[in-house]
């Protein structure tokens, strides 16, 4: 998880400069920190459900993929056994007639 780099210090004296109240300027540092630390536990915990999905549909295709290369598998080993069937049947019909 990355950080967000927030110098509140600098922060702090630039809201001074510009006429804010140190106390005021230290309010809004406080806030805005507690909303950038919000901000990166939202964060990762959205990115942390976008690498569950990736995994979940890679395991899916996985899945997939092995079902097909399965299916593929049945149809050349049938389609060999109807090449033989048909070779077979065509060399009995020709000797037949010899």
């Amino acid at each position: 998880m990355t950080t967000l780099a927030f110098d509140t210090y600098a922060y702090i004296r630039k809201l001074k400069e510009s006429g804010i109240p140190e106390e005021q300027a230290r309010a809004q540092v406080e806030a805005l920190s507690l909303a950038l630390e919000q901000f990166q536990s939202e964060l990762h915990l959205s990115e942390s459900a976008t690498k569950q999905d990736i995994r979940e549909s890679e395991l899916t295709l996985e899945l997939k993929i092995a079902e097909t290369k399965a299916e593929l598998v049945r149809w050349i080993v049938g389609a060999g056994f109807l090449q033989t069937a048909l070779i077979a049947a065509l060399l009995i019909k020709l000797s037949a007639g010899i």
